[in-house]
Parts: structure tokens; sequence; C-alpha cells
């Protein structure tokens, strides 16, 4: 899990990292005009539409916009004692691609400020055009939201009251209360984290595109105790890859799996739950101790591990993970060319040009060696990782890898490619693929972070997950592969203390109008995000919420007559 946002925080032990959308400041008098082609707006992470056209509207000849400037500038009217020299910034959208269904339409602006000023800055809508070097202020158009105290970093405005739907709109921001100029980062800036944009999300007005098949219920082979519950499992088939990759899809009744791994009906339910020092590092009792809580046992037991080959973090599969392959569970490892201990990251060109042969040898034979299907994926979310290579080579790395399992004999490896699924780098995610010779599943990372990452937009389950899921679609990465969502959780809302066990409520509908997620994994850790009084990412924070998710959890869509969902 990472956050796209002012800071990167990389994630302590050994966790992924993951981003989502954080957008600029505008502040004081300043009339952004912000113009940018979005792509749709269902998306996994907000879509995030940045400012094609800004300007400073004003009187005062050294401000303005003359296409080099990095900065905008607001003041009151009487400015730095200038009775004319206040500023306004005007920024444009182009919204063209939202959906004749989208509904409940949140628009914030986002623009980053340098200081900490003691000004009141509103956002209004506006007639000025954002393409003029330096238009003249006009009059104020209807008040959309005010920020009181400009703030270092990111400030946010709501305009959804102007941006409803598709359509070009202009937002104003004026300023009062302080005599001095603010500046905030324009479209031109060098940075274009700091950049003006716009956070859009909605939810679809349509029901769920398909009805979920019913499922005879799960027969338990051990009843419910204070422990987690362990039966015997119906272990699933050992895969026989085909030539292509191109998944062989099961036919006929509820409870069969496809040789990928692919329910015949509904969807895996699985969970992250890291150990920790209090617990001696057990791996086991870190799923368990969830299992307890919830009422029911994982699918699917998703662990991260490194390229040291040794202990829990590189020899895998570890003593915990073989006990919960026997009592029936799914692993998927997560695998970074890192190592966690050390502190160190390989090169993707350290992978492919054979200096890690004897680590992947290694790691196929342990994984062949457990003579049932397991999931795996080298490095989740490259495309936040720009110090190991450019995208061909983590592609390059990606089938150096899996040729080496192929040759070890490893053909029970169930091969998922896993991208952060943002709509920053939908530019980018045709040349991370590998082909669909290498690929079984396609797996996304969406969250619904909510102010853990200084955003004000509540996501529905819906909304989350649609971004990344209707761009494939569209765009036909992996088509025919079961989608997974390798990551997935949320936010509670400290203004409604039930919303975040609603969130998990619905989220077995948003499943079932998204059938081509075939998997669903539950992130339970905090990540790069830091527990407080208005952000805690895991599903356990309070009793409400472990309610919500533990309904989930029972719904017949999510529990597989296969023996793991007992």
């Amino acid at each position: 899990m990472t956050r796209h946002g002012l800071h990167r925080i990389t994630r302590l032990r050994n966790g992924p990292r993951r981003k989502a959308i954080a957008i600029g400041v505008v502040g004081g008098s300043v009339v952004a005009g912000i113009v940018a082609t979005m792509m749709p707006l269902l998306a996994s992470d907000d879509v995030s539409i940045r400012a094609v056209a800004d300007t400073t509207a004003t009187m005062v000849s050294q401000d303005g916009d003359n296409s080099t400037k990095g900065t905008l500038a607001t003041c009151a009217a009487r400015c730095d004692g200038n009775p004319r020299g206040g500023r306004e910034a005007v920024v444009e959208f182009a919204v063209t691609t939202l959906p004749a269904a989208a509904v409940n339409v949140r628009a914030t602006l986002r623009m980053h400020a340098w200081q900490q000023f003691a000004a009141t800055v509103t956002a209004h809508a506006s007639s000025v055009s954002a393409r003029e070097a330096r238009p003249a202020p006009a009059k104020a158009g209807t008040v959309l939201d005010t920020v009181t105290g400009v703030a270092k970093g990111v400030n946010e405005w709501d305009v959804s009251k102007l941006v409803t739907g598709n359509g070009t709109w202009t937002v104003s921001l004026a300023q009062t209360g302080l005599e001095t100029r603010v500046y905030w980062a324009s479209v031109e800036n060098r940075n274009a984290d700091l950049r003006p944009s716009l956070v859009i999300s909605y939810d679809l007005g349509s029901g769920p595109t398909s009805a979920p098949t019913t499922r005879p219920a799960p027969t338990p082979t051990v009843a419910p105790t204070t422990a987690a519950p362990r039966p015997t499992p119906t272990v699933a088939p050992t895969r026989t890859p085909t030539p292509t990759g191109s998944p062989t899809l099961p036919s006929g009744k509820c409870g069969q799996v496809s040789d990928t791994l692919v329910p015949s009906c509904g969807a895996w339910w699985g969970m992250y739950s890291p150990a920790n020092a209090g617990s001696g590092w057990d791996h086991g009792k870190a799923i368990t101790d969830v299992e307890a809580q919830v009422g029911r046992k994982f699918d699917i037991v998703h662990r991260y591990h490194d390229f040291s080959n040794a202990g829990s973090n590189g020899a895998f599969p570890d003593a915990y993970e073989q006990e919960q392959m026997r009592q029936g569970r799914l692993m998927f490892f997560a695998w970074e060319s890192r190592d966690f201990s050390a502190g160190t990251t390989l090169k993707w060109s350290d992978v492919y040009g054979g200096r890690q042969d004897a680590t992947i040898d290694a790691v196929a034979g342990r994984i062949r060696a457990a003579k049932v299907p397991v999931f795996i994926g080298f490095d989740h979310e490259p495309e936040d990782e720009p110090g190991k290579g450019s995208d061909a080579d983590f592609v390059r790395a990606w089938k150096y890898v899996y040729e080496r399992f192929a040759k070890a004999g490893a053909d029970n490896a169930v091969w998922v490619w896993t991208m952060m699924g943002w709509s920053g780098h939908y530019s980018r995610y045709a040349g991370l693929y590998p082909g669909d010779r290498y690929v079984d599943w396609v797996a996304y990372d969406p969250y619904n972070f909510h102010v853990c990452n200084g955003s004000t937009v509540w996501k529905s389950p819906s909304t989350t997950v649609d971004g990344f899921y209707r761009w494939l679609d569209e765009n036909g990465i992996g088509a025919g592969k079961p989608r997974m969502l390798a990551e997935f959780g949320t936010n509670f809302d400290a203004k409604d203390p039930s919303a975040k066990q609603r969130w998990f409520q619905e989220f077995p509908a948003a499943l079932k109008a998204h059938p081509k997620i075939k998997a669903a994994i539950y992130f339970n850790s905090a990540g790069m995000t830091s527990r407080t009084a208005t952000c805690d990412m895991t599903m356990n924070h309070d009793a409400a919420s472990v309610a919500g998710f533990a309904q989930a959890g029972k719904d017949e869509y999510l529990r597989q007559p296969t023996g793991g969902s007992n």
C-alpha cells in the first residue's frame, strides 16, 4: 500500500507500498483555471484531473501567467500596501467521461502552498478565463467552499456544487483576512505532484450487473471454538498450465475450481494480517486470531516475502504457511526483490541478469514441493518502484522468473500480476504487462483512504473497486483473466461512527456488481498510514467494524463450498 501525495513513507518491515491521489492547494484570491482530460471517473483511487491551464487574475503587472511561472498568487483587495493589489487564481477543468449512470458526484479541488498563513480563501464558480496571461479579476460567482487558515502543504475545497457531471468547469479562489500574498504551485511547477488537481468520485445509479449464483452453504467439519476453526479441506486441483497461459475456467455447478484457482461461483475471501514481536512473529496466530474474531476461516492467506532466501522472510513456504496449506487455505506469496532485514533493494537487472538465480531456483523448488497450487506474484505495484529500473526492466525480470519456475517444474505456481490501479499510471500499464502467457490473474489494490491521505472524500465499496476494473475492460489488458483485489481496505469516518461497518456490509454487493473479481484480500495493517484519531485502516480497530466485516464474510458469495470458508 502506497500513497501518492506530499510524502512517501516506506512500510516498516516487509509490507508493500501503495499510492493514492493527493492534490495541490489553492490559496488566497487565486482564480485557478484547470483544464484536464480525465480517465473514466469510476476510480479505484479517486480520479485525479490535472490542470492544463491556470492563471493569476490581477491588475498588478508582475503577477499573472507568462507560461513559465511555477506559482499562482492570491491576495486580499488591498495587498502589500497597494489598494488595487488583489489577486485571484483561476483553474479550469474539462470533465468528459462520466458515465450516464454516475450519481453522487463528489469533486474536491486541491492545491499546494509552501507556508502556513492566517488567511481565509473561498472557492467560487468563475467566469474568468484561465487561458489569459493576466486577466482582470471579475465579480465572484457562487460560493463553493471556504478554507479558514491556509495550511502548509495541501489545502482542499469541496467544489461539488459546481462540478456536477461532464462539462468545462472554472473555479476561482479569493483571499480575505490577510493583506499579503500567498503563493501556490501552478501547472508549470516542476514538481508534478504539487500542481493543481481535482479529485472526483461517484457512485453508479444502476444495480449489480449480475446476481450471484445461489450456492449450497458449506458444511463445517469442525464446530467453532474460541480459536479459529480448523477443518480438513478439499484441496484445489493440481495445476497444469496451458501453453498460452490463458485461464481454464470452471464449468458446471458451484464448488468447482479451475486449474488456475478460479472458483466457479462467487469469490475467495482472504486476509493479510502481519505478525509482530508481541506474538513472537507467529504468522499462524496472526491469521487465526482474526479468524476467531470474524467467525470463519479465510480462503486465502497473503504474505510478503523477500529475496533473502532465509528465515520466514525469504525461505518460503515457511512452517506457518505449510500448516495453513494443510488446513485448506490457499497461499498468496507476494515476492519482493529486496531484503527486508538488511533494508536493501535489488534492481530488476539483478534478477534477469542471473545474479539471483540460486534464490529463484530454491524458491521454485520449495513451491514445487508444496504439491498444491499457490498464488505467487513478483514485485507487486512495480509502478511505484522507480529505483528498480524501467517498466521494460520489470517485464523482463517477470518473464525471467516465470521461465525459471517453468524450467524447475513448479507448474503449481499461479501467477498474479498486481498493480496499484491508480489512474495516474494508466498510461504505463500496457508497458508493465508481461503478456497473457505469463499471467494467470490480474490484481490491483484499491483503498478508501478518506482522510488518511488528506482527502475529505468517502468512497463507497463500489466506487473504490470500480476505476481500474473499468479501465481494464476498456483497454483489454488481461482480457478474459480472473481479477483479484490483492489488497483492499477502508478508513473509518470520525463524523459517522457506523460508516466503516456499513462499508463492509455493502462490500459483497460491490463484488457481485464486478463479477470478474474472483478474490478479495483485506490488508489488515496501517501500512504506510499512521493510526490517528481520524485514520485507522485496520479491519478490527473497533467492535462495529469487526461486526461489519464478519457479516460480509458470511455472504454466500464469499463462502466457497470447497473447504476453505467454514
